[in-house]
């Protein structure tokens, strides 16, 4: 039996949570999303176990090539400096993310106009502004108004606490006159939405057994599946059917069993984040598009934009208790976020301030730089180091570049027989001088707060978390794969949704950015429907 749907959306993740939820606001529309992990169970989420450590080096792990699950697929990351990192599973990567929640800045809408790189987007940051509102309200973002770096945002919940080591750094950021500011934060810091406040379990990266991290399973999904929306996990979509005018017509997946079924749809909403999207419409290959669903202009998987990071590591004399509170969430600072003419580079970048590493992975990085040993001394050494460290995570703008890009992998196959992904990248010489900058004002951060810096490094190697570009919004069919309203060029019943469509990387998560603009693009659809639905 064929099932049928008015919609389909292909990821239960950030995107996908915030589109089923948007538009199961129309009553009368059969949505049903597909996703093929598995559901989460949050009392098995290693921070409910005193082995959480282990479980996150393992089958917790966000690298899907160490974790292995059966939802995942390989991806070969062996022409790339950064590894990309995803999570296939009911909620997305907002299951593992650390919930950090900057919105984009209005220049990063317009980098073309203002600074001659890249491409503007087709609207603006005022146009996005009432989304961004919407979306932390549904996840409960906490946070301070009144950022200078930021047009004045209208309420947020309390900030989460800087901690002692937090506060350090806040100190040394003002005796230098840079700005920073509470982090914005994707997590409860009192009861909102009827979920519970953080309780400083400390792993947000590992699954919030508490419920206090805004991932999208206990924030968009509750409200979506009341509003009718009908999830199909361990539903993995291997093709985009389309019949003979060129549209789409529902799409093809292995049920758990691995049965191949058909699911009949009038539109169908991708939202497979910036690895899985680009993967799903370049298997979706026909007679009409023999290298690739859209990608008649060979566009589909290119532009590549990863975020490159740098590392700093400042070690204060005197206990700061810096492993209590999420390690992701604790300041920022914009201070070198927009271009200036006296730097060699154009673009900018976040300082973002991580609290210290917990006691398992204190002593085994430690060890494996060599400031820890094994043996004599381990004791001594490792008490220098845990509770004494803070972290600054230098999150680069990153330039589109064509050759960077993800393709198919056909020597790497799923537990299904379909291809991985091989991931080309290269870090731009722009992009090198940033991150050396960065470098070096972090290291004038600690120095200023009175802590030694034990280790800088760039780029960070496993932390490929933040995807974008890869089917990316234009204007120009021979460009790029979606218009502003985030329909395809070629298929006009097929939208995409996630941060594969970002034109430009901004220098700041993209998570509230990439939910704000879905809300924008599925308000479009639903005020569209029966046109876009019958192809006009």
């Amino acid at each position: 039996m064929t099932l049928e749907a008015d919609i389909v959306i292909v990821g239960s993740g950030a995107s996908g949570a915030a589109a089923a939820w948007s538009l199961s606001q129309d009553k009368n529309l059969r949505i049903v999303c597909l996703e093929q992990g598995q559901e989460q169970d949050a009392t098995r989420y290693p921070s409910s176990k005193i082995t959480w450590e282990i479980a996150k080096a393992h089958h917790s792990s966000f690298d899907p090539n160490i974790r292995k699950n059966d939802a995942d697929y390989p991806i070969d990351n062996t022409s790339s400096p950064i590894s990309l990192a995803n999570f296939n599973g009911f909620g997305g990567s907002t299951i593992l993310y650390s919930g950090h929640f900057p919105r984009f800045h209005p220049s990063d809408f317009k980098t073309k106009t203002l600074d001659s790189v890249g491409e503007d987007w087709p609207f603006c940051y005022e146009d996005l502004e009432p989304y961004f509102t919407v979306n932390e309200q549904m996840m409960g973002v906490a946070g301070l108004v009144g950022d200078p770096a930021y047009p004045e945002f209208d309420a947020l919940l309390p900030p989460v606490p800087l901690g002692e080591g937090g506060r350090k750094l806040a100190q040394a950021f003002n005796d230098l006159q840079w700005h920073w500011w509470p982090s914005y934060s994707a997590i409860n810091t009192k009861n909102h939405q009827n979920r519970g406040q953080c309780i400083n379990l400390g792993p947000c990266n590992t699954g919030c057994a508490q419920g206090a991290k805004g991932s999208v399973d206990v924030t968009y999904w509750p409200k979506a599946r009341l509003q009718g929306v009908q999830v199909l996990t361990e539903s993995t979509v291997f093709n985009i059917a389309l019949d003979d005018k060129g549209n789409a017509k529902g799409v093809e997946y292995f049920d758990k069993d691995g049965v191949q079924q058909f699911l009949a749809a009038k539109l169908v909403v991708l939202a497979c984040s910036g690895a899985g999207t680009p993967r799903l419409l370049l298997q979706s290959r026909s007679s009409q598009y023999p290298n690739g669903l859209l990608n008649n202009y060979d566009v589909v998987g290119r532009n590549l934009m990863l975020h490159p990071l740098a590392y700093i590591e400042g070690v204060f004399d005197d206990p700061i208790n810096s492993s209590i509170g999420p390690q992701g969430c604790s300041l920022l600072s914009q201070q070198f976020y927009e271009t200036d003419a006296s730097r060699d580079f154009v673009r900018g970048y976040t300082m973002h301030v991580l609290r210290g590493t917990p006691a398992l992975e204190t002593a085994t990085t430690g060890f494996l730089t060599r400031r820890i040993p094994i043996g004599k001394g381990h004791h001594q050494a490792f008490s220098r180091l845990y509770n004494h460290n803070m972290g600054i995570a230098i999150i680069s703008e990153d330039l589109a570049e064509p050759d960077n890009r993800i393709e198919l992998d056909y020597q790497h196959l799923d537990k299904w027989g379909l291809p991985g992904i091989k991931v080309s990248y290269q870090l731009h010489d722009n992009t090198k001088k940033m991150l050396k900058h960065g470098i070096d004002r972090a290291k004038e951060v600690f120095t200023a707060a009175g802590a030694k810096v034990n280790s800088a490094f760039a780029p960070v190697k496993h932390a490929g978390w933040h995807i974008m570009g890869t089917a990316r919004m234009g204007s120009d069919p021979t460009t790029s794969v979606v218009n502003q309203h985030g329909q395809a060029h070629a298929v006009k019943n097929l939208f995409i949704v996630d941060s594969s469509i970002f034109i430009t990387a901004g220098a700041v998560n993209p998570v509230a950015t990439a939910q704000a603009l879905t809300l924008k693009i599925c308000d479009g659809i639903r005020h569209n429907f029966t046109q876009w639905a019958n192809h006009d």
